[in-house]
């Protein structure tokens, strides 16, 4: 079972018994951390050492951001220090970020914001004034910017305690409403699938055999089922096989033309987030005329489109 992911950001040398203390309450929580004085983070041989800790990233759940008076290394690619970038990476990326600021340092940001326009100003508590630019870059992000101050790591890991806990809770809530909505949604197509059929017999149109195909495909488990496998926000619909392709191509899946696993099976292919998802596809469930068949519940197999995930190979030589 796969474990959230903690990437912990900050400067070294000054935050590091912070690190440490911050690397014991993740891994007793089960969840796994990145960090790079553990060797988390792959390091590859073509670009700078600071981007593979931004690639990293992309594959962390959440970031824990810890802001002290050094400023650090700067970045090779931006106007920022290395853990700044890290920030910023996470917040395109949209993943969940805590920013914790030393209490002094946080203390003094607010002393800097009446002085700013002031050159002769000296800081006690930053070695940088980017430092104090950096805070109020954070402060007028529209959200996913909440900035808590700190003394100790106890401050820390008790409050992401509290936050990790509340996350919980509400994933369970969210669990047990999506279950809900999932009924309701079903009696409304099964509705809409009788409406349609009173409608037909109603009005007894000419073209019988095409209005009920119609209203077969309209409730077809081929589509609720890749809806369910490719997490699919919004309705699913196709009549043929190219308008199928079409769909799963806007997936980001393509065709492996090098598989020849199965007989009557197609295989497309996606890499994404260091994961291979090969979606297998069994063109009987089209006829000859490349036409979606018409298939109950009852008759459909879930074996006629399956999914598979797996791990990419990352031991690779460089």
């Amino acid at each position: 079972m796969a474990k959230p992911k903690v990437f912990i950001s900050s400067t070294f040398y000054d935050l590091r018994h912070i690190r440490i203390d911050l690397e014991r309450f993740i891994r007793d929580l089960g969840y796994d951390t990145i960090m790079n004085e553990f060797g988390n983070i792959p390091y590859g041989k073509d670009e700078h050492l600071e981007h593979y800790c931004y690639k990293e990233i992309d594959n962390a759940d959440i970031l824990v951001s810890i802001i002290g008076g050094r400023y650090g290394s700067e970045s090779k690619y931006d106007k920022y220090s290395i853990s700044q970038m890290e920030f910023k990476s996470a917040y395109d990326l949209n993943k969940q970020v805590y920013i914790f600021i030393e209490k002094g340092v946080y203390n003094e940001y607010q002393f800097y914001l009446k002085n700013k326009e002031n050159s002769n100003v000296n800081y006690s508590f930053v070695d940088n004034i980017k430092i104090h630019q950096f805070i109020e870059s954070i402060e007028v992000l529209p959200n996913n910017n909440t900035i808590h101050s700190f003394e100790t790591s106890n401050d820390i890991t008790t409050f992401l305690k509290d936050q990790w806990a509340g996350l919980f809770q509400r994933f369970l809530k969210e669990q047990t409403r999506q279950k809900e909505i999932n009924i309701i949604k079903g009696i409304e197509n099964t509705a809409k699938t009788l409406n349609q059929l009173v409608t037909f017999l109603t009005e007894e149109k000419r073209d019988s055999e095409n209005a009920i195909n119609e209203i077969l495909l309209s409730n077809h488990p081929a589509m609720e089922q890749i809806k369910e496998l490719l997490q699919i926000p919004y309705r699913v619909y196709f009549t043929n096989k190219e308008e199928f392709y079409d769909l799963i191509k806007a997936r980001g899946y393509r065709l492996n033309i090098d598989n020849f696993e199965f007989n009557q099976f197609e295989e497309w292919i996606l890499e994404k987030n260091s994961k291979i998802f090969k979606l297998a596809i069994d063109t009987d469930i089209f006829n000859a005329d490349n036409k979606l068949k018409i298939f109950t519940k009852e008759e459909w197999n879930n074996d006629f489109i399956k999914l598979q995930i797996e791990d990419i190979d990352d031991d690779l030589p460089f």
